[in-house]
């Protein structure tokens, strides 16, 4: 019977991936071919495939890469079955592969297609099925195009995000990138409010209300203090009409409170921004531009932008997690 030596087994290792015994077993039922070992090695990735193809692959690596020049950029999650495997160097670097390798492909098929050493995307996630024992896949595939583009990669490689702005401006690389860590941290849906329809802003409305509303039931129930119930929940039912109705009603109570007229010019400004933020709750949570700033809570995402740069803008951008 063929006995492998020991550096045939570690160069179908470091070819394969697989361990020590797979490789040698390999080596033993090929009788020495090396081509034939891979192939023998790529079947047992098949039958485990096969096997696993309807278990859940909800852990994994989301990878965000950006081209030389900043112009585009992929973001693909790698995934698999457990946290320990998605931890793995192999796993990591597999997944920082292909995420560099999907910057020249339009599709998540068309890199499957493509070449990885030899081999293609798709027997290549096979084949790592069969040494790792688990379900490998590409799960998301996103591409972004843009002026300039900046990316992050939130700790653990759970989220990633990339953004593109308008311009390569002085501070450009560091706004970017502040930006997708708003975009991992916060998940917008939008760039702006001026993005909902009408029709979306009212049903959210609706079922805002009412949450809010069963929420102060409870509220009521336990003797605590009760939510204030906003009447709107987006910037674009801020009509000129309805500020004009809240500063008078502001002024109203500033009257009823019996505070002097000639420092109302004080105050109201404070109060109507209270009124504007407890009534657009929606565009807080979805809209990127109108939502708070994670590193300076007294900006807008969009006055940061502009703090950057006048001219600057955000383009558009895209966020993957598991």
């Amino acid at each position: 019977m063929y006995t492998p030596v020991a550096a045939d087994v570690a160069k179908l290792r470091n070819t394969t991936g697989a361990g020590m015994m797979d490789c040698k077993k390999a080596l033993v039922e090929a009788e020495g071919d090396f081509d034939k070992a891979i192939e023998i090695l790529r079947k047992k990735g098949q039958k485990v495939a096969a096997n696993r193809a309807d278990r859940e692959s909800s852990e994994g690596a989301v990878i965000a890469k950006v081209n030389a020049d900043n112009t585009k950029g992929a973001v693909i999650s790698l995934n698999c079955e457990t946290d320990f495997v998605a931890k793995g160097e192999a796993f990591i670097k597999l997944a920082n592969d292909l995420a560099e390798k999907a910057l020249e492909f339009s599709t998540k098929e068309e890199l499957l297609a493509s070449d990885y050493e030899g081999i293609s995307v798709s027997e290549k996630l096979i084949e790592q099925t069969g040494v790792i024992g688990e379900k490998i896949e590409i799960g998301a595939f996103e591409k972004i195009e843009g002026p300039f583009l900046g990316a992050y990669i939130h700790a653990g490689n759970k989220i990633a995000a990339i953004t593109a702005l308008s311009a390569n401006v002085e501070g450009g690389a560091e706004a970017a990138r502040n930006i997708s860590m708003q975009v991992a941290s916060m998940s917008p849906e939008v760039l702006s409010y001026k993005e909902f329809s009408p029709e979306f802003v009212a049903a959210e409305t609706d079922a805002r209300i009412a949450t809010i509303q069963k929420d102060n039931e409870e509220l009521v129930r336990l003797g605590k203090p009760l939510k204030n119930v906003p009447k709107y929940v987006s910037y674009s039912q801020l009509s000129e009409e309805v500020l004009k109705q809240a500063e008078e009603d502001a002024k109203a109570e500033l009257k009823a409170e019996g505070k002097p007229e000639q420092i109302w010019d004080k105050i109201l400004p404070g109060k109507l921004q209270r009124f504007i933020s407890d009534n657009t709750s929606l565009d807080q949570e979805k809209a990127l531009l109108d939502q708070n700033y994670i590193k300076d809570g007294d900006l807008k995402v969009a006055d940061y932008v502009k703090s950057v740069n006048p001219e600057l803008e955000v383009v558009k951008f895209v966020r993957v997690s598991l």
